[in-house]
């Protein structure tokens, strides 16, 4: 049995070292960004304003087509002006009444001026012509009798003095009294005017109409609370565009602009950049935060924040979803990877990394936001490491590895790579508002005015 055994002298042969396995790696890319904080907003119009009469009456026509760009002091509508011209004569005649009562006043006070110089100068007379007979009658160059006649003259013509200066009072007092009703009836004449102005309901702002939502014929009550609401205005350029800011993202502002890394957000124009719907790759809608709420709101424990933008070409619409981009940092250089080559182990995020002796490393890194399609890498690496790109799943740490070098860049974004704040003079500005739009005679207003544009007018 012993014969058929190799000899016990005989070795095993040596094991083989494995083969490195083939793996697909690169170097971060390292250079200067500005991280791009994204949210989802609302467009909303700077300006609203739902159309009602300030005057009640029947709706006799409406000047503009439904969905239409009005500007302002465009004619929408006419409310039947026949009762408020009935009124404007009625007041135009008290006036005229109230002013040839008011010269009729006048006049009196003139012709009782001039009595007045007559009574004084009679009792100038008398009392002249009472000193000389005083003289006279201890001279007894006249009798008593003719004496008394002067006495009693003197107190007739001081009676007769009175009683004029109290009817130039009297007169002086009726024209006050008529300058008053003058500015009366001119007080009810300008009302009146007014009033029949209203029967022309103007636009007061530039911007799409809404539908009509009340037909000609229709009784309009107007002047109250509860007007009767005839459409709705919503201006288009500028347009405002409303988001909400989680608090950790509010937090991290507040510290970045203590820190001097950002602007504070309530008095620098940061910029913002927009995406609608179908543009799921880009922000080509440029504008600047203008508002920051003064408070969070306890029930989502976000703030609100506003940024205003052109619409020259009325693209964006109120109501529309959209992705807003604000800046979410300083510039700074960063070191980022393809998210691809991060990998995950319970809590910790790593990376396979190559040293020298192209030999696995397990690195834990911490990281940052995605950026033009890559993640940014806070901790855990330096610019000139190799990592795996491709293959982690055949190696582990202190594998040998067979490495190819491939190239990584940055995905193509629009969104610049500054976050400069817009100066004073890039400001965007919304239309002066005109409380009293142009308006026409009320002569022949009837006819109606159909003119308007498509254009806006331009940004102040």
């Amino acid at each position: 049995m012993l014969s058929g055994c190799p000899a016990a002298t005989a070795t095993a042969p040596a094991a083989k070292a494995p083969a490195a396995v083939e793996v697909i790696s690169s170097v971060p890319i390292h250079t200067e960004i500005v991280e791009w904080d994204e949210f989802v907003g609302r467009l909303e119009p700077t300006d609203f304003v739902e159309i009602r009469a300030r005057v009640s009456g029947y709706l006799h026509s409406i000047n503009f087509h439904e969905g239409q760009i009005v500007k302002q002091g465009d004619l929408l509508c006419v409310i039947d002006p026949r009762p408020f011209e009935v009124e404007v004569n009625r007041a135009t005649s008290e006036v005229r009444l109230a002013v040839s009562q008011g010269q009729q006043a006048a006049a009196t006070v003139t012709q009782t001026e001039a009595e007045v110089e007559e009574s004084e100068a009679r009792h100038e007379l008398s009392q002249k012509q009472l000193a000389r007979s005083r003289s006279l009658v201890q001279q007894n160059a006249i009798s008593q009798d003719e004496y008394d006649v002067r006495e009693s003259e003197v107190r007739q013509s001081e009676a007769n003095l009175r009683a004029v200066r109290a009817r130039l009072l009297l007169a002086q007092t009726a024209v006050t009294s008529s300058e008053a009703q003058i500015n009366s009836a001119e007080t009810s004449l300008a009302t009146a005017k007014l009033n029949l102005e209203y029967t022309q309901v103007r636009a007061p702002i530039t911007g799409r109409v809404s539908s009509k939502l009340v037909t000609e014929g229709n009784l309009i009550s107007g002047g109250q609370a509860e007007s009767t609401l005839i459409t709705r205005i919503v201006s288009l350029d500028p347009i405002y565009c409303t988001f909400d800011a989680d608090e950790l993202s509010f937090l991290k502002y507040e510290r970045l602009a203590k820190e001097g890394k950002l602007g504070d957000t309530r008095s620098v124009r940061h910029p913002v950049y927009i995406g609608l719907a179908n543009e799921p790759n880009e922000f080509p809608h440029a504008g600047y935060l203008n508002f920051v709420d003064n408070r969070l709101d306890p029930g989502t424990g976000t703030m609100r924040l506003r940024a205003i933008l052109k619409n020259s070409d009325h693209l964006l619409t109120p109501g529309l979803f959209t992705r807003v981009r604000i800046p979410g940092s300083g510039r700074y250089e960063a070191t980022m990877i393809p998210d691809f080559a991060v990998g995950t182990d319970q809590s910790e995020k790593f990376v396979l990394v190559i040293n020298d002796e192209n030999k696995i490393e397990r690195r834990v890194v911490e990281l940052g936001p995605l950026y033009r399609g890559n993640r940014i890498i806070r901790e855990g690496m330096s610019p000139t490491d190799r990592f795996v790109l491709r293959g982690m799943q055949r190696v582990r740490a202190g594998v040998s590895v067979d490495p190819t070098h491939e190239a990584i860049s940055l995905n193509n974004e629009s969104l610049p790579e500054q976050a400069d704040p817009i100066p004073d003079d890039k400001t965007i500005s919304r239309p002066a508002y005109n409380p009293m739009p142009g308006t026409t005679s009320p002569k022949g207003m009837l006819a109606g005015d159909q003119s308007s544009s498509e254009s806006e007018a331009p940004l102040n």
